[in-house]
Protein backbone atom coordinates (compact mmCIF):
# COMPACT_ATOMS: atom_id res chain seq x y z
CA UNK A 1 0.00 0.00 0.00
CA UNK A 2 1.43 3.37 -0.96
CA UNK A 3 1.52 6.24 1.54
CA UNK A 4 -1.11 8.98 1.20
CA UNK A 5 0.10 11.81 -1.08
CA UNK A 6 -2.57 14.47 -0.93
CA UNK A 7 -4.08 16.32 2.03
CA UNK A 8 -7.40 14.60 1.39
CA UNK A 9 -5.75 11.17 1.37
CA UNK A 10 -3.81 11.98 4.56
CA UNK A 11 -7.00 13.18 6.28
CA UNK A 12 -8.78 10.01 5.26
CA UNK A 13 -5.91 7.88 6.54
CA UNK A 14 -5.97 9.68 9.90
CA UNK A 15 -9.75 9.21 10.19
CA UNK A 16 -9.41 5.52 9.34
CA UNK A 17 -6.68 4.97 11.95
CA UNK A 18 -8.12 7.13 14.76
CA UNK A 19 -10.33 4.33 16.15
CA UNK A 20 -7.37 1.95 16.15
CA UNK A 21 -5.19 4.44 18.01
CA UNK A 22 -7.99 5.05 20.52
CA UNK A 23 -8.49 1.30 21.06
CA UNK A 24 -4.77 0.80 21.69
CA UNK A 25 -4.67 3.77 24.09
CA UNK A 26 -7.69 2.61 26.11
CA UNK A 27 -6.43 -0.97 26.19
CA UNK A 28 -2.94 0.16 27.15
CA UNK A 29 -4.30 2.13 30.09
CA UNK A 30 -6.24 -0.90 31.30
CA UNK A 31 -3.23 -3.20 30.90
CA UNK A 32 -0.85 -0.79 32.64
CA UNK A 33 -3.25 -0.49 35.59
CA UNK A 34 -3.42 -4.28 35.86
CA UNK A 35 0.38 -4.49 35.75
CA UNK A 36 0.62 -1.87 38.49
CA UNK A 37 -1.84 -3.86 40.62
CA UNK A 38 0.36 -6.96 40.31
CA UNK A 39 3.43 -4.90 41.27
CA UNK A 40 1.60 -3.57 44.34
CA UNK A 41 0.46 -7.05 45.33
CA UNK A 42 3.95 -8.53 44.91
CA UNK A 43 6.49 -5.84 45.79
CA UNK A 44 10.12 -6.69 45.13
CA UNK A 45 12.37 -6.22 48.16
CA UNK A 46 15.68 -4.45 47.55
CA UNK A 47 17.60 -7.73 47.52
CA UNK A 48 14.77 -9.90 46.17
CA UNK A 49 13.83 -11.56 42.94
CA UNK A 50 11.40 -9.53 40.73
CA UNK A 51 8.55 -12.04 40.85
CA UNK A 52 5.89 -9.50 39.91
CA UNK A 53 7.54 -8.68 36.60
CA UNK A 54 8.18 -12.34 35.80
CA UNK A 55 4.58 -13.30 36.60
CA UNK A 56 3.22 -10.36 34.63
CA UNK A 57 5.24 -11.17 31.52
CA UNK A 58 4.55 -14.90 31.62
CA UNK A 59 0.81 -14.54 32.23
CA UNK A 60 0.57 -11.79 29.61
CA UNK A 61 2.25 -14.00 27.03
CA UNK A 62 -0.04 -16.91 27.93
CA UNK A 63 -3.08 -14.67 27.48
CA UNK A 64 -1.70 -13.51 24.14
CA UNK A 65 -1.49 -17.14 23.02
CA UNK A 66 -5.15 -17.71 23.93
CA UNK A 67 -6.25 -14.43 22.35
CA UNK A 68 -4.51 -15.09 19.05
CA UNK A 69 -6.02 -18.57 18.76
CA UNK A 70 -9.47 -17.21 19.59
CA UNK A 71 -9.46 -14.28 17.17
CA UNK A 72 -7.49 -15.76 14.30
CA UNK A 73 -8.46 -19.43 14.23
CA UNK A 74 -11.91 -19.62 15.77
CA UNK A 75 -13.91 -16.39 15.70
CA UNK A 76 -13.86 -13.42 13.41
CA UNK A 77 -13.83 -10.49 15.77
CA UNK A 78 -14.36 -6.81 15.26
CA UNK A 79 -11.43 -5.08 13.56
CA UNK A 80 -10.62 -3.21 16.80
CA UNK A 81 -10.51 -6.34 18.96
CA UNK A 82 -6.87 -7.21 18.27
CA UNK A 83 -5.59 -3.63 18.74
CA UNK A 84 -7.65 -3.22 21.93
CA UNK A 85 -6.82 -6.53 23.58
CA UNK A 86 -3.51 -7.57 22.01
CA UNK A 87 -1.58 -4.38 21.44
CA UNK A 88 -3.44 -2.36 24.05
CA UNK A 89 -4.34 -4.43 27.12
CA UNK A 90 -1.68 -7.12 26.84
CA UNK A 91 0.93 -4.71 25.49
CA UNK A 92 0.29 -2.43 28.46
CA UNK A 93 0.20 -5.35 30.87
CA UNK A 94 3.46 -7.01 29.85
CA UNK A 95 6.58 -5.07 30.64
CA UNK A 96 9.78 -6.13 29.01
CA UNK A 97 11.27 -2.70 29.66
CA UNK A 98 10.86 -3.27 33.40
CA UNK A 99 12.36 -6.73 32.87
CA UNK A 100 15.48 -5.10 31.38
CA UNK A 101 15.59 -2.60 34.25
CA UNK A 102 15.27 -5.44 36.77
CA UNK A 103 18.23 -7.22 35.18
CA UNK A 104 20.25 -4.01 35.39
CA UNK A 105 19.25 -3.51 39.03
CA UNK A 106 20.26 -7.05 39.93
CA UNK A 107 23.63 -6.61 38.22
CA UNK A 108 24.22 -3.26 39.95
CA UNK A 109 23.44 -4.94 43.30
CA UNK A 110 26.14 -7.53 42.59
CA UNK A 111 23.64 -10.35 42.13
CA UNK A 112 25.09 -11.64 38.88
CA UNK A 113 23.83 -15.23 39.19
CA UNK A 114 20.29 -14.05 39.98
CA UNK A 115 20.43 -11.56 37.09
CA UNK A 116 21.56 -14.26 34.67
CA UNK A 117 18.88 -16.66 35.90
CA UNK A 118 16.23 -13.96 35.46
CA UNK A 119 17.60 -12.88 32.07
CA UNK A 120 17.44 -16.43 30.71
CA UNK A 121 14.32 -17.72 32.45
CA UNK A 122 11.94 -14.89 31.56
CA UNK A 123 11.96 -15.24 27.75
CA UNK A 124 12.03 -19.04 27.97
CA UNK A 125 9.09 -19.10 30.40
CA UNK A 126 7.21 -16.53 28.28
CA UNK A 127 7.65 -18.58 25.10
CA UNK A 128 6.62 -21.81 26.84
CA UNK A 129 3.57 -20.07 28.34
CA UNK A 130 2.53 -18.69 24.95
CA UNK A 131 2.89 -22.02 23.19
CA UNK A 132 1.21 -24.01 25.97
CA UNK A 133 -1.71 -21.61 26.33
CA UNK A 134 -2.24 -21.44 22.56
CA UNK A 135 -2.14 -25.23 22.28
CA UNK A 136 -4.59 -25.69 25.15
CA UNK A 137 -6.89 -23.00 23.82
CA UNK A 138 -6.84 -24.59 20.39
CA UNK A 139 -7.78 -27.98 21.83
CA UNK A 140 -10.46 -26.67 24.21
CA UNK A 141 -12.09 -24.22 21.83
CA UNK A 142 -12.12 -26.53 18.84
CA UNK A 143 -13.47 -29.38 20.99
CA UNK A 144 -16.36 -27.17 22.14
CA UNK A 145 -17.15 -26.08 18.58
CA UNK A 146 -17.01 -29.58 17.11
Amino acid sequence: MRPPRTAVERGSAVRDQAPVVAAVAVGGAIGACARYAVALALPTPADGFPWATLITNVTGCALMGVLMVAITEVWVGHRLLRPLLGTGVLGGYTTFSTFAGDVDTLIAAGQLARALLYLLSTPVAALIATWTAASLARRLIIRRIA
